[in-house]
């Protein structure tokens, strides 16, 4: 029997394929957040309150997710009441105080571009970072180690001994029109906090609503000035997109969670402070403990106070809290991730970290200013020799790749050139420097980061150095990061950095600068050459061989090579 066309078997609905997941480092990869970082905190706030978002164990400063909201609120609208607006730049000059990060906040909800400055500057700088940033609004503190700022500002800005406060008209600095003091004093022709939060307070809360809707994600939330230690510093320019997603992923490799408890010790006015940090924070709903300024014993002592389960540093940090005479008296069993970054980890150093201090799932980070800062990072799991010998591994949204600088080929595994990246972490640009951008980003949009490097097979990068740091020894390439590693080795070499020095017959010769451990104070440039020559190539062996008490450093612990060259230059020449 025929069975009638009505009563046959149902048609089968055809299941459409599924879309292919996003590549990692491709355009279409999905990002955490689309929204303002002012946005985004208030999110963050409606989570828990009156969850603690910073603390200062040293005087016991502590500040909910709420109580930030509300003073920052209340600087914004204050900032909005003395004339400023969205798009406006505003520095901040001082050292990582409490009122650094309300500034942060309170300039990103008001579309304000807050413009970070390095806390060492001196006169020369300042007027530099005044000029070319077109500034509107300075805030400062009184005084950094050896800095006087007042008396700086006065310098620079007599007008403001004479004209009343918000009335500002520089001569020299058409831009500038206000001029703050980030502390409760009062000094002739400038704000001070307290009074910023007085007229926020009694402003309506519609301006804020108002400046929240003349700007986006996209835009500049934030000029970091790089060292200028080839050329004058240039204005990074880096939008909401840019730190709040960066901040989310590197929070994301260490796996942290509203529960941790994150030391910082680290300079704000750089991304390790204010991204690494601030923003990694904010993503996960997280503590910071704050220590203002770097001391071995005060990130101790905050970490045993404040039960922190992580701590930020450059090697160098660490190594002082692994070398602090008191180190055996804090209890650091809280501790369980951090980051290290600026410079490669020794591998004695990353096994004290995890085995004395507790980090068994402390990570790499490796990016530039530029780059919003990080772009690769060991994850919390990995092994050992992948967070002492690589940076890690791409993040999701980004695409990395080793390129040839001499003719542009993308390298294969193993085969080195220059590290570059391509994404939503790359910069807006160089502030009005449309030249210098166009050397940084290529016409690919390839942010080119100037380190030499290489991927393994398993998609680990390793940074072998510098390309102007390498040295050419009679044709030979050496990179200097082989050669730390190497004296790394020597059972009396606590810290090594190695660098070119020049020379008549072969162009250039490795010379080496050691830190001695402690008991090894009589280590000589012989000894370190007698222990090198059987282990290494002899045209890798240090030539010259300085022993150093401490390196040069810029304020976010970084060590200054082109120093070391110029103090070798001078010792070779001087004959010592």
């Amino acid at each position: 029997m025929t069975t009638p066309a009505s009563a046959s078997a149902p048609v089968p609905v055809p299941v459409p394929t599924p879309a292919p997941a996003p590549v990692p480092g491709s355009p279409d990869y999905p990002l955490h957040s689309e929204k303002t970082i002012g946005d985004y905190f208030r999110d963050q706030v409606a989570i828990d309150p009156d969850h603690e978002f910073v603390v200062y164990p040293d005087r016991d400063l502590r500040w909910t997710y709420r109580d930030f909201d509300e003073r920052t609120d209340n600087l914004a609208k204050g900032l909005i009441a003395i004339g400023m607006k969205p798009g406006d730049h505003l520095g901040v000059w001082a050292r990582n105080i409490p009122d650094w990060l309300t500034f942060m906040y309170a300039t990103a909800k008001a579309g304000i571009v807050m413009v970070t400055v390095n806390p060492v500057y001196k006169s020369h700088e300042l007027d530099y970072v005044l000029k070319q940033s077109d500034m509107k609004a300075l805030c400062v503190i009184d005084a950094y180690r050896d800095v006087d700022y007042l008396e700086i500002i006065r310098g620079l800005v007599p007008e403001s001994l004479e004209q009343q406060r918000g009335f500002l008209r520089s001569e020299t600095y058409p831009c500038l029109e206000n001029l703050i003091y980030m502390g409760p004093e009062k000094h002739r022709g400038f704000y001070s906090v307290p009074e910023l939060m007085l007229l926020g307070q009694h402003y309506p809360d519609s301006s804020l609503e108002w400046a929240a809707h003349q700007f986006d994600n996209n835009d500049v939330v934030m000029m970091q000035y790089t060292s200028g230690t080839t050329g004058f510093p240039k204005g990074v320019m880096l939008t909401h997109r840019n730190i709040l997603n960066n901040g989310f992923y590197i929070g994301e490799g260490q796996k942290l969670g509203p529960a941790d408890r994150v030391c910082l010790p680290v300079p704000f006015f750089h991304c390790f402070g204010c991204v690494l940090g601030v923003m990694a924070n904010l993503t996960h709903c997280s503590t910071m403990v704050i220590v203002e300024d770097f001391d071995a014993g005060l990130v101790l002592q905050a970490i045993h106070k404040e039960r922190a389960t992580a701590v930020y540093g450059v090697p160098t940090m660490f190594i002082a809290e692994l070398n602090h005479p008191d180190f055996d008296t804090f209890d650091l069993t809280s501790l369980r991730t951090g980051i290290m970054a600026g410079s490669p980890c020794p591998p004695e150093t990353m096994r004290e970290v995890m085995d004395k201090m507790y980090m068994r799932e402390i990570t790499i980070c490796y990016g530039l200013t530029e780059t919003s800062p990080v772009f690769t990072q060991t994850s919390a799991d990995d092994d050992i020799e992948h967070k002492c010998e690589t940076v890690g591994r791409a993040h999701p949204p980004v695409d990395v790749r080793v390129i040839d600088p001499s003719d542009g080929h993308v390298c294969g595994v193993g085969e080195p050139g220059e590290l570059c990246c391509k994404g939503y972490n790359v910069m807006k640009g160089y502030y009005k420097m449309p030249e210098a951008t166009a050397e940084a980003i290529d016409a690919d949009g390839y942010l080119h980061s100037g380190d030499l490097g290489m991927v393994d097979e398993d998609g680990y990068y390793r940074v072998t150095g510098r390309i102007k740091d390498m040295i050419i020894r009679g044709g030979e390439n050496i990179y200097p990061l082989e050669i730390e590693n190497f004296l790394l080795g020597h059972p009396g070499i606590l810290d090594a950095q190695v660098v070119g020095i020049p020379d008549a017959k072969y162009g250039e010769i490795v010379g080496a600068f050691v830190r001695t451990r402690l008991g090894h104070e009589d280590l000589t440039e012989d000894d370190v050459r007698q222990w090198a020559i059987p282990r290494i190539a002899r045209y890798k062996v240090p030539k010259r061989v300085f022993v150093v008490d401490d390196f040069p450093m810029t304020p976010s612990m970084k060590v200054q090579k082109f120093k070391l060259r110029e103090m070798a230059e001078e010792l070779v020449r001087a004959g010592k």
